[in-house]
């Protein structure tokens, strides 16, 4: 594959519903997934390397926020009655199962979007050096002052 230029365009909106769907942001045929959050490393279809986009954490946050918000928030507030008179015996295993189940269905779908977004703005694993934050690597980086003070 050629290397994209600065001026080179990729459909951030298709790569991300393709990833969306589960399929292959550069082709959208082959299969994103070859486990339940493995990506495959290169797309059976096209032969893109799938592997080298960093999703990482993203996915697993985005799916907190989004449960937490579109799904805990309305729950609160429709159900707020059955709250305060169901048995705790009864409702929290019932919340915290529904939770899981929307969480587990919600996390490849939302990490075929990031995937795809990383995709559409060519965020690769060799950019990762651009975008740390690691102390110990920026400590490296800063000359030692102590050298340059006159001792006393």
């Amino acid at each position: 594959m050629a290397p994209m230029g600065p001026w080179s365009r990729r459909s951030v909106p298709t790569s991300m519903l393709r990833g969306l769907a589960g399929h292959c942001p550069h082709c959208g045929k082959g299969r994103m997934f070859y486990r339940y959050l493995k990506v495959e490393p290169v797309c059976q279809t096209c032969g893109h390397d799938l592997d080298r986009y960093p999703a990482d954490d993203g996915p697993a946050y985005f799916t907190v926020l989004i449960v937490g918000h579109l799904v805990i928030v309305p729950f609160l507030i429709l159900c707020a009655p059955l709250i305060w008179k169901a048995p705790l015996a009864i409702l929290i295993p019932a919340a915290l199962a529904a939770v899981a189940a929307i969480t587990l269905t919600a996390l490849p779908i939302i990490k075929g979007a990031v995937v795809g977004l990383l995709y559409a703005l060519d965020i690769n694993r060799a950019d990762a050096h651009l975008h740390t934050a690691d102390p110990a690597s920026e400590a490296a980086k800063t000359p030692d002052l102590r050298a340059w003070r006159p001792k006393p």
